[in-house]
This record gives C-alpha cells, structure tokens and sequence, in this order.
C-alpha cells in the first residue's frame, strides 16, 4: 500500500511512517519544515519534501504510480492544499489513529496503550527499553526522539504494539488496547475539552475500552525497589512490564525489571541535558512544572551547582486561560526566571493573548521574573548564569528549544 502522511517530520507523525514503511508499505509525505524525526525518516528512505504544502508533491505521487491512502495531522487546517487534492482523487483521508488501527490490526499485534495527562512520553519509552533489554518482540510508536532507538519500529515476528496513546482530538478512543496505562488525569486541552468533567468523561470511556487498566504508581511494595526512580511513570512501567512478561512466556523477578528500569537513557526533551548545566524539558503545565523544577533543583545540589535558573515558554493562549491561576506557587525554589511569550497554536481569537507581565504579576515569587524574548540579550544572560555555576532549565513545548540548542551547542 502507498501512503502519504502530511506533517511526517513531526513526533506524531514521524514514528508512525516509520513503522509503516518498516511493516512493508510505501511512505510519502511533507512537512511546513524538518522536525526533530526528519534524520530518521531519511535514514529509513521514506521520501518526503518540508516546505509549502502547496499539494504538487502529492500530485506528483499520485500521478507516478497513485496514493491509497492520506494521513494527516490535527494541526492540518481544512483548506489545507494537499487535503483538497486528496479529496478531489477519492483517496481515502483520515487521521493517524485509523492507520495506527489498521497497522494493529494487520500485523496481528496486542495493543499497550500509554495514555495520561503527565508521564506518558517518559512510561512509553521505558516499557520500550525494558522491552528491548528483555527481549520481548514489540513494535512501537512514542512521540519523542530516543537515544537509544528510532522513534517508530516493526519487525516481523513482534507480538505487541507499544503506543503513546494522545488524548489530544480524542485520539485515543478510536482504540480497545488489550493492555492500558494510565500515567495520571488532570484536565488539558481545552479547546478540545470544554469542561474538566469531559475530560475526565473521555478517560472513563478509554479504560471501558481497555481489556485491562494499569494507573499510575499502583505497584504494591515495590516503589522504593532497587533504587527505582521516585516518578510514577517507572512505577507504570514497571507494572506494565509485570503483566507483558508472562504473556510473552517470560518469567523475571521484579527485581531484574527494576534492574533494567533503573538504567533507562531517558528520552528528548524531557530533562534532557544539551550542555554542561543546561537542561531542555516538555514541561508545559503547572504541575509539570512543579516535579520539573524539583528535579533540577535536586541535579543542581547532585551536582554542586549554585542554583537554578529557569525559562519558560507557555504553550497554547487557550490553555493559558484555563491554567493562569495555576502558576502562583510553581515556580518557588528558582534563582531567577525568564517568562518568554506563549507558542500559540490551535487559538481561539476570541481570547486575549496574555502577556508575560501579567502571568509574573500573578507568582508569589515574581521579584525573580522577568519578561525575556529568544534573542541574543537572553543567550548572554544564560551563558553568564552557566559559567556562574547555576543549572539553566528551559521547560516548552514550542520551539524556544531549538533556539536554546543552538545557544549551547
């Protein structure tokens, strides 16, 4: 089968081609630009172009052999170029959840679905890496480059399906995994979820669709084994992996699967460590925010350094109105901070854009805030505070982390 896959170079998206083209079929696809997965779908030789998605590369391919199939992102508008010429040739459209559907389907697999507000990104991957390091055979999608692998894998032979399963556009009910983990529910995305109660309403809908539910740090006596890391997303792992084993006519103590957790590499973006001092991390909701800046203040005394110094970048006006109150005490045990202005995506033009001097005005802290902009005023700032000793802790979701690694490279 031909695919096309709109928006292929992101995290969505990407891992998904990667599996489709592992498991066989041909994958084509374009990108406004090139994503973090875009050297994978490269090395795969999944052709695709960043750029104007005018629809002339699609048309190209439908004329040079025909598409059967296009995928396509939410962030996809529906004037969207290329959706019009797929439509206007009776391809069949959808987005990624059916093709995910159909993958599981045809390939035979068990699906292991991650979902949760907080944690998902971190449990997907070490049920990945545990998987790998005990040889269990599993395909798998997670929404973040990894050090240790690709993004998005099929080989024959595997058995399951690991999957970051995003709540985002209810993508995650178009599924009836056979084994569920849920990290941990506190309402997002409101522009998708009006209310908290329907939030809440579409995790309840998830797990009656699940064969089995795991939740977040429900492993009985065995939190502290081994050293394991304090976050419920190894817990999760752990009792994932717990119920994976005997399926798969393994049998390993508990203590050799927190073992191998305990060694988990981690995943990008997300505490990840881009320079001497200098952390990028997802962090993007107050109670992120919060574990993450406990982290780094825990690496800084780990490490001898003076103290942290964090930036911020909000994601979503949207969620910035719902979250605004959320903020007051988050960012307390921090030396400075940097509030930069909010990735806007996916807006409702209805609401004002709230500025950084409004959200520091709101902390209990905001003599240590200052409004700041990813220029080159902030890298000298940052570079100082670095040779000065202090943890640097950029937390976004947009695309104030390139902007940093290229600050520190």
């Amino acid at each position: 089968m031909k695919i096309y896959i709109s928006g292929i170079c992101g995290t969505g998206m990407g891992p998904l081609a990667l599996m489709a083209k592992a498991a066989g079929h041909e994958v084509f696809g374009s990108d406004l630009a090139e994503g973090m997965v875009a050297p994978e779908l490269s090395a795969a030789g999944v052709e695709f172009v960043t750029g104007p998605q005018d629809g002339k590369f699609l048309e190209a391919q439908i004329a040079n052999g025909g598409i059967d199939w296009f995928v396509y992102t939410s962030a996809l508008p529906e004037d969207s170029a290329e959706l019009a010429v797929a439509r206007r040739a009776g391809l069949r459209c959808s987005k990624r959840d059916e093709l995910i559907a159909f993958l599981v389907d045809a390939l035979g697999l068990k699906l292991v679905a991650v979902a949760g507000t907080h944690g998902k990104t971190t449990t997907t991957a070490m049920i990945i890496w545990a998987c790998q390091q005990m040889g269990v055979p599993a395909a798998y999608l997670v929404g973040t480059t990894l050090p240790f692998a690709v993004s998005g894998s099929y080989q024959p032979g595997d058995r399951y399906l690991i999957y970051e399963a995003d709540e985002y556009d209810r993508n995650f009910l178009h599924f009836q995994p056979w084994l569920s983990v849920i990290t941990t529910v506190s309402y997002d995305h409101p522009d998708i979820y009006p209310t908290p109660e329907d939030y809440a309403f579409a995790f309840e809908t998830f797990e009656r669709q699940s064969e089995q539910v795991i939740y977040g740090g429900e492993v009985n006596g065995l939190v502290s084994m081994a050293g394991l890391l304090r976050r419920e997303d190894a817990t999760s792992a752990l009792a994932a992996m717990r119920t994976i084993l005997p399926d798969a006519n393994k049998f390993t103590s508990d203590v050799k699967i927190a073992e191998v957790l305990n060694a988990f590499p981690g995943v990008g973006r997300r505490f990840e460590r881009i320079a001497p001092g200098v952390y990028s991390d997802y962090a993007h909701h107050p109670e992120e925010i919060a574990a993450t800046i406990e982290m780094a203040s825990e690496e800084a005394e780990l490490r001898g350094l003076t103290g942290v110094v964090a930036v911020y970048e909000p994601h979503q006006n949207t969620r910035q109105h719902q979250v605004f109150n959320d903020y007051a005490s988050v960012f307390e045990g921090v030396t400075h901070l940097y509030w930069l202005p909010t990735y806007l995506t996916r807006e409702d033009p209805n609401l004002a854009v709230i500025s950084p001097a409004e959200f520091i005005a709101s902390l209990s802290n905001a003599d240590v805030a200052e409004a700041a902009e990813c220029n080159a005023t902030l890298a000298e700032k940052l570079k100082k505070w670095q040779a000065d000793g202090y943890l640097i802790l950029l937390m976004t979701a947009g695309p104030a982390d390139a902007w940093l690694r290229g600050v520190f490279k």
